[in-house]
Protein backbone atom coordinates (compact mmCIF):
# COMPACT_ATOMS: atom_id res chain seq x y z
CA UNK A 1 0.00 0.00 0.00
CA UNK A 2 1.04 3.29 -0.93
CA UNK A 3 2.72 4.98 2.56
CA UNK A 4 -0.04 7.60 2.55
CA UNK A 5 -2.59 5.27 2.34
CA UNK A 6 -2.15 3.87 6.26
CA UNK A 7 -2.28 7.00 7.80
CA UNK A 8 -4.69 9.41 5.25
CA UNK A 9 -7.94 7.83 6.91
CA UNK A 10 -6.86 8.42 10.72
CA UNK A 11 -8.94 11.33 11.66
CA UNK A 12 -12.40 10.41 9.40
CA UNK A 13 -12.70 7.24 11.25
CA UNK A 14 -16.38 7.90 13.17
CA UNK A 15 -17.43 9.83 9.22
CA UNK A 16 -16.36 6.92 7.56
CA UNK A 17 -18.24 4.41 9.97
CA UNK A 18 -21.57 6.13 9.95
CA UNK A 19 -21.41 7.58 6.72
CA UNK A 20 -19.84 5.67 3.99
CA UNK A 21 -21.83 3.23 1.86
CA UNK A 22 -22.07 -0.84 2.48
CA UNK A 23 -22.44 -3.11 -0.14
CA UNK A 24 -25.68 -5.02 -1.41
CA UNK A 25 -25.89 -8.13 -0.02
CA UNK A 26 -26.65 -9.35 -3.05
CA UNK A 27 -22.62 -10.06 -3.76
CA UNK A 28 -22.95 -12.69 -1.55
CA UNK A 29 -25.49 -14.86 -3.83
CA UNK A 30 -22.97 -13.94 -6.64
CA UNK A 31 -19.93 -15.12 -5.85
CA UNK A 32 -22.71 -18.53 -4.94
CA UNK A 33 -23.78 -18.80 -8.18
CA UNK A 34 -20.47 -18.17 -10.22
CA UNK A 35 -18.13 -19.76 -7.78
CA UNK A 36 -20.44 -22.20 -5.38
CA UNK A 37 -18.76 -19.88 -2.46
CA UNK A 38 -20.26 -20.90 0.99
CA UNK A 39 -19.99 -20.24 4.69
CA UNK A 40 -17.38 -22.88 4.62
CA UNK A 41 -14.79 -20.61 2.47
CA UNK A 42 -12.12 -18.60 4.51
CA UNK A 43 -12.14 -14.99 3.34
CA UNK A 44 -8.79 -12.54 3.97
CA UNK A 45 -10.51 -8.59 3.51
CA UNK A 46 -7.30 -6.77 2.70
CA UNK A 47 -7.33 -3.34 3.32
CA UNK A 48 -10.60 -3.90 5.81
CA UNK A 49 -10.83 -0.09 6.85
CA UNK A 50 -13.42 -0.11 9.87
CA UNK A 51 -14.74 -3.36 8.50
CA UNK A 52 -17.88 -2.73 6.59
CA UNK A 53 -16.84 -5.16 3.97
CA UNK A 54 -15.51 -7.61 6.72
CA UNK A 55 -18.90 -8.23 8.40
CA UNK A 56 -20.85 -8.44 5.16
CA UNK A 57 -19.30 -12.29 5.07
CA UNK A 58 -19.31 -12.49 8.86
CA UNK A 59 -22.65 -12.54 8.75
CA UNK A 60 -22.49 -15.36 6.36
CA UNK A 61 -20.67 -17.78 8.52
CA UNK A 62 -17.31 -17.01 6.97
CA UNK A 63 -14.10 -16.90 9.16
CA UNK A 64 -12.21 -13.94 8.10
CA UNK A 65 -9.07 -12.26 8.43
CA UNK A 66 -9.24 -8.21 8.26
CA UNK A 67 -6.06 -7.25 6.85
CA UNK A 68 -6.00 -3.12 7.73
CA UNK A 69 -2.31 -1.43 7.93
CA UNK A 70 -4.23 1.95 10.23
CA UNK A 71 -4.16 1.35 13.84
CA UNK A 72 -7.22 3.67 14.06
CA UNK A 73 -9.28 1.94 11.86
CA UNK A 74 -8.47 -1.68 12.64
CA UNK A 75 -8.99 -0.67 16.71
CA UNK A 76 -12.58 0.53 15.29
CA UNK A 77 -13.30 -2.87 13.13
CA UNK A 78 -12.00 -4.95 16.67
CA UNK A 79 -14.50 -2.81 19.02
CA UNK A 80 -17.36 -3.27 16.13
CA UNK A 81 -16.72 -6.85 15.53
CA UNK A 82 -15.67 -7.81 18.56
CA UNK A 83 -19.29 -9.78 18.98
CA UNK A 84 -18.35 -12.35 16.17
CA UNK A 85 -15.91 -15.09 17.19
CA UNK A 86 -15.27 -15.64 13.54
CA UNK A 87 -13.44 -12.21 12.97
CA UNK A 88 -9.15 -12.14 12.60
CA UNK A 89 -7.98 -9.00 13.01
CA UNK A 90 -4.63 -8.30 11.66
CA UNK A 91 -1.91 -5.77 11.42
CA UNK A 92 -0.73 -5.93 7.44
CA UNK A 93 -1.22 -4.63 3.95
CA UNK A 94 -2.06 -5.75 0.65
CA UNK A 95 1.75 -6.62 -0.10
CA UNK A 96 2.31 -8.08 3.07
CA UNK A 97 -0.71 -9.60 4.67
CA UNK A 98 0.78 -11.64 6.83
CA UNK A 99 -1.37 -14.60 6.64
CA UNK A 100 -0.05 -17.86 6.22
CA UNK A 101 0.77 -19.56 2.60
CA UNK A 102 -2.21 -20.95 0.98
CA UNK A 103 -4.81 -20.14 3.70
CA UNK A 104 -7.62 -18.04 1.82
CA UNK A 105 -10.59 -19.23 -0.53
CA UNK A 106 -11.71 -15.58 -1.10
CA UNK A 107 -9.17 -12.55 -1.04
CA UNK A 108 -11.56 -9.38 -0.72
CA UNK A 109 -10.68 -5.49 -1.44
CA UNK A 110 -13.88 -3.50 -0.45
CA UNK A 111 -12.38 0.31 -2.34
CA UNK A 112 -9.00 -0.67 -1.24
CA UNK A 113 -7.77 -2.15 -4.32
CA UNK A 114 -6.78 1.61 -5.64
CA UNK A 115 -4.05 1.84 -2.83
CA UNK A 116 -2.14 -1.13 -3.11
CA UNK A 117 1.08 -1.90 -5.76
CA UNK A 118 -0.36 -3.87 -8.11
CA UNK A 119 2.96 -5.66 -8.91
CA UNK A 120 3.67 -6.66 -5.04
CA UNK A 121 -0.12 -7.38 -4.40
CA UNK A 122 -0.75 -9.71 -6.81
CA UNK A 123 2.36 -11.81 -6.04
CA UNK A 124 1.29 -12.03 -2.08
CA UNK A 125 -2.26 -12.83 -3.14
CA UNK A 126 -1.01 -15.33 -5.10
CA UNK A 127 0.80 -16.48 -1.76
CA UNK A 128 -1.89 -16.56 -0.11
CA UNK A 129 -4.93 -18.59 -2.36
CA UNK A 130 -5.06 -21.51 -2.36
CA UNK A 131 -5.63 -23.17 -5.58
CA UNK A 132 -8.77 -22.42 -7.17
CA UNK A 133 -9.18 -19.15 -5.07
CA UNK A 134 -11.18 -16.37 -6.23
CA UNK A 135 -10.33 -12.36 -5.73
CA UNK A 136 -13.12 -9.68 -5.67
CA UNK A 137 -12.33 -5.95 -6.22
CA UNK A 138 -15.03 -3.88 -5.26
CA UNK A 139 -15.78 -0.70 -5.67
CA UNK A 140 -19.27 1.73 -4.40
CA UNK A 141 -19.02 4.25 -7.43
CA UNK A 142 -20.41 7.10 -6.91
CA UNK A 143 -22.76 8.26 -9.63
CA UNK A 144 -22.98 12.05 -11.18
CA UNK A 145 -26.52 11.26 -13.06
CA UNK A 146 -28.98 13.29 -11.42
CA UNK A 147 -28.58 17.39 -10.86
CA UNK A 148 -28.23 17.16 -7.03
CA UNK A 149 -24.77 14.33 -8.14
CA UNK A 150 -23.23 16.54 -11.23
CA UNK A 151 -23.53 19.51 -8.39
CA UNK A 152 -21.93 17.47 -5.37
CA UNK A 153 -19.07 16.19 -7.86
CA UNK A 154 -18.62 20.12 -9.32
CA UNK A 155 -18.01 21.02 -5.44
CA UNK A 156 -15.78 17.66 -4.56
CA UNK A 157 -13.72 18.87 -7.51
CA UNK A 158 -13.45 22.91 -6.47
CA UNK A 159 -12.37 21.97 -2.67
CA UNK A 160 -10.59 18.83 -2.76
CA UNK A 161 -7.10 18.93 -3.96
CA UNK A 162 -6.10 15.41 -4.61
CA UNK A 163 -9.28 13.95 -5.32
CA UNK A 164 -8.51 13.38 -9.14
CA UNK A 165 -5.43 11.73 -8.17
CA UNK A 166 -6.62 9.64 -5.70
CA UNK A 167 -9.64 8.48 -7.20
CA UNK A 168 -10.62 5.07 -7.34
CA UNK A 169 -12.26 5.90 -10.86
CA UNK A 170 -8.20 6.11 -12.15
CA UNK A 171 -8.15 2.24 -11.70
CA UNK A 172 -8.78 0.87 -15.38
CA UNK A 173 -10.77 -2.45 -16.66
CA UNK A 174 -6.97 -2.80 -18.18
CA UNK A 175 -4.97 -2.60 -15.51
CA UNK A 176 -7.26 -4.61 -13.68
CA UNK A 177 -7.19 -7.11 -16.46
CA UNK A 178 -3.05 -7.06 -16.58
CA UNK A 179 -3.78 -7.67 -12.22
CA UNK A 180 -5.57 -11.34 -12.97
CA UNK A 181 -3.35 -11.80 -16.20
CA UNK A 182 -2.93 -14.72 -17.59
CA UNK A 183 -6.67 -15.57 -16.41
CA UNK A 184 -9.79 -13.05 -17.18
CA UNK A 185 -11.91 -11.59 -14.82
CA UNK A 186 -15.87 -11.27 -15.01
CA UNK A 187 -17.33 -8.03 -13.96
CA UNK A 188 -20.86 -7.51 -12.25
CA UNK A 189 -22.59 -4.47 -10.92
CA UNK A 190 -25.34 -3.31 -8.43
CA UNK A 191 -27.59 -0.03 -7.56
CA UNK A 192 -26.56 1.06 -4.18
CA UNK A 193 -27.78 3.94 -2.54
CA UNK A 194 -27.87 6.03 0.76
CA UNK A 195 -30.23 8.78 1.58
CA UNK A 196 -29.31 11.61 3.91
CA UNK A 197 -30.15 14.71 5.72
CA UNK A 198 -27.76 17.98 6.35
CA UNK A 199 -25.97 16.52 8.65
CA UNK A 200 -25.28 13.26 7.35
CA UNK A 201 -24.27 14.85 3.78
CA UNK A 202 -22.06 16.73 6.15
CA UNK A 203 -20.38 13.48 7.28
CA UNK A 204 -20.13 12.05 3.85
CA UNK A 205 -18.31 14.20 2.32
CA UNK A 206 -16.04 14.50 5.60
CA UNK A 207 -15.95 10.82 5.31
CA UNK A 208 -13.09 10.98 2.14
CA UNK A 209 -9.29 11.58 3.32
CA UNK A 210 -9.20 14.33 -0.25
CA UNK A 211 -11.90 16.53 1.44
CA UNK A 212 -9.97 19.67 4.25
CA UNK A 213 -11.36 19.07 7.43
CA UNK A 214 -9.82 22.59 8.67
CA UNK A 215 -7.88 25.54 6.84
CA UNK A 216 -9.32 28.82 4.92
CA UNK A 217 -11.19 27.12 2.50
CA UNK A 218 -13.17 25.38 4.79
CA UNK A 219 -16.16 27.43 5.73
CA UNK A 220 -16.80 27.75 2.28
CA UNK A 221 -17.19 24.42 1.61
CA UNK A 222 -19.62 23.83 4.18
CA UNK A 223 -22.10 26.84 2.78
CA UNK A 224 -21.70 25.62 -0.57
CA UNK A 225 -23.00 22.25 0.89
CA UNK A 226 -25.77 23.11 2.48
CA UNK A 227 -26.44 25.78 -0.31
CA UNK A 228 -26.69 22.31 -2.47
CA UNK A 229 -28.50 20.71 -0.01
CA UNK A 230 -31.10 23.36 -0.09
CA UNK A 231 -31.33 23.31 -3.52
CA UNK A 232 -32.40 19.54 -4.09
CA UNK A 233 -33.71 18.56 -0.35
CA UNK A 234 -37.07 16.74 -0.95
CA UNK A 235 -38.67 15.98 2.55
CA UNK A 236 -35.36 16.96 4.15
CA UNK A 237 -32.79 14.38 2.73
CA UNK A 238 -31.06 14.21 -0.62
CA UNK A 239 -30.08 10.82 -2.52
CA UNK A 240 -26.69 9.65 -3.34
CA UNK A 241 -26.97 7.20 -5.68
CA UNK A 242 -23.81 4.16 -6.33
CA UNK A 243 -23.11 1.85 -8.80
CA UNK A 244 -21.18 -1.04 -6.66
CA UNK A 245 -19.00 -2.52 -9.49
CA UNK A 246 -17.57 -6.43 -8.28
CA UNK A 247 -14.25 -7.40 -10.18
CA UNK A 248 -13.90 -11.13 -10.01
CA UNK A 249 -11.69 -13.69 -10.78
CA UNK A 250 -9.20 -16.83 -10.37
CA UNK A 251 -5.04 -16.21 -9.98
CA UNK A 252 -4.27 -19.76 -10.16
Amino acid sequence: MASNSTTRFSDRVEDYVKYRPHYPKKILSYLRDLYTFGPGWVVADIGSGTGISTELFLRLGNTVFAVEPNPEMRSKAEELLAGYTNFVSVDGTAEASGLPESSVDLIVAGQAFHWFDPVRTRTEFGRIARPGSVVALIWNERLIGSDFEREYEELILRFAGDYKTINHKNISDAQIGDFFHPRSFVLQSFENEQWFDLDGLKGRLLSSSYIPKEGPGFAAMMDALKSLFDRHAAGGQVRVGYETKVYTGVLH
